[in-house]
């Protein structure tokens, strides 16, 4: 578990204007001692990415993160897209990538090509062939 103490809020001077700077102390698991400063969403947005990086790693993480109930990585975004009726038509892989970038995810067709087959393989799409290009519908 990461421990977190905030510090008295620092004042920190830029020419005539004086603002105040948050500052939080981490101690992880290991020992390691770790100082943030900056903003409140600056801070806030560092330690979920410790503690979610935590998590990565087997640990638990300290707080729940809103919005963050399913997972939107390639596997199941392609998945939407097959619930959705995208594959009602066959596609090329550069068209799945251009999809999924409107959705504002961005992955190289290198890692959707696998991602591809293993839904071949499970059934959830086929894929034709159509002058040595693959094309895939669900």
């Amino acid at each position: 578990m990461t421990k977190i103490s905030y510090s008295n809020i620092q004042q920190k001077r830029i020419g005539i204007l004086e603002y105040e700077m948050p500052k939080a102390h981490l101690t992880t698991k290991t020992g390691a001692r770790v100082t943030i400063e900056g903003t409140q969403e600056e801070i806030a947005t560092l330690i979920a990415r410790i503690d979610g990086g935590a998590a990565k790693r087997g640990g638990r993480s300290r707080a729940h993160l809103p919005g963050s109930g399913a997972k939107s990585g390639p596997v199941n975004l392609i998945s939407e897209l097959i619930d959705g009726g995208f594959f009602k038509k066959p596609k090329e892989l550069g068209s799945i990538k251009s999809a999924l970038e409107e959705l504002g995810h961005y992955y190289p067709v290198t890692t959707l090509s696998p991602i591809l087959l293993r839904l071949v393989r499970k059934k959830a799409l086929r894929r034709l062939k159509d002058k040595k290009r693959w094309l895939y519908v669900g």
